[in-house]
């Protein structure tokens, strides 16, 4: 492959450091940085790039695909504000940040598998997290979408998730562990089933419609927020804090808590609680008999 004399010129303008064609695959690698943002392209004007050992930032152009964009990036990958409706074509390997947040994407398909630092897809058309990575090292921002589960979601975060802003019903398919921060505010949730058992930092579920906290994690390092809901903060807040001074789940934290809640939020909180409870006292009277003392 020979490069024209445009494609010279745009890789010399934006490139900091040095740019080789290798002959053997016909790809562009660059020891050091490429940015093309503000350029209005359209594509990465027929130029395929292989490695970059620094960042790659194509952000705020009029993109609506990736095709020619790095296999491999050491640092960041920028694609932020651009018109794409698929991350086919993206890296797939990312030493720190991706972003991909402010465009079209209906998928997160073609996504890196490995995130080293951060991933940005929030400000998207997203239906669900199919195709992200499994592994982010930092935060991962999903907010502003139109999901309505976390199915696909990344089993593991280093940093914070947010998926506020959604039409969230459902907290299946959450990461198990977030070590950083949680936040699942403005969506259409009832309860928090499907919830990481393990949040380091803060659990954020306010402005929801939870009647239950059902499904709420084990163990939360920071502040647990869940106001703005059908059922008031004090209630909420009160089982809350008996499941985790008790160490019990929310069903029995429900139950030894009727008379220091007001009727009329107790009857939406515990509509199930009889069949919750009968069905572990199936596993045996000793399950319930060992609260028998909070009562």
């Amino acid at each position: 492959m020979k490069l024209n004399k445009e494609q010279i010129e745009f890789l010399n303008e934006c490139t900091r450091g040095k740019w080789t064609l290798n002959e053997k695959t016909g790809l562009v690698d660059i020891e050091g940085v490429f940015s093309c943002s503000y350029k209005k392209l359209t594509d990465f004007k027929g130029v395929k790039f292989g490695v970059v050992t620094g960042g790659f930032t194509c952000s705020r152009n009029k993109l609506t695909s990736l095709e020619g964009a790095p296999q491999e990036v050491g640092w960041s990958f920028n694609c932020y504000k651009n018109e794409l409706t698929s991350l086919e074509g993206a890296p797939q390997k990312v030493g720190k940040n991706f972003y991909c947040d402010h465009n079209k994407l209906t998928s997160l398909e073609g996504a890196p598998q490995e995130v080293g630092g951060d991933f940005y897809c929030g400000n998207n058309m997203l239906t669900s997290l199919e195709g992200a990575p499994q592994k982010v090292g930092g935060n991962f921002y999903c907010e502003h979408n139109k999901l309505t589960s976390l199915v696909g979601a990344p089993l593991k975060v280093g940093g914070d998730f947010r998926c506020d802003h959604n039409s969230l019903t459902s907290l299946v398919g959450a990461p198990q562990k977030v070590e950083g921060s949680f936040y699942c505010s403005d969506n259409k949730l009832t309860s928090l089933v499907g919830a990481p058992l393990k949040v380091g930092g803060g659990f954020r579920c306010y402005y929801n419609k939870l009647t239950s906290l059902e499904g709420a994690p084990q163990e939360v390092g920071g502040d647990f927020d869940c106001s703005d809901n059908p059922i008031s903060e004090k209630a909420l807040k009160l089982v809350w804090e008996t499941m985790q001074e008790k160490n019990v789940d929310y069903w029995f934290a429900l139950s030894i808590l009727k008379s220091q809640i007001p009727k009329g939020y107790w009857k939406k909180m515990a509509i199930n609680l009889d069949d919750r409870l009968s069905k572990d006292s199936q596993k045996g009277i000793s399950v319930l008999g060992r609260f028998g003392h909070f009562n």
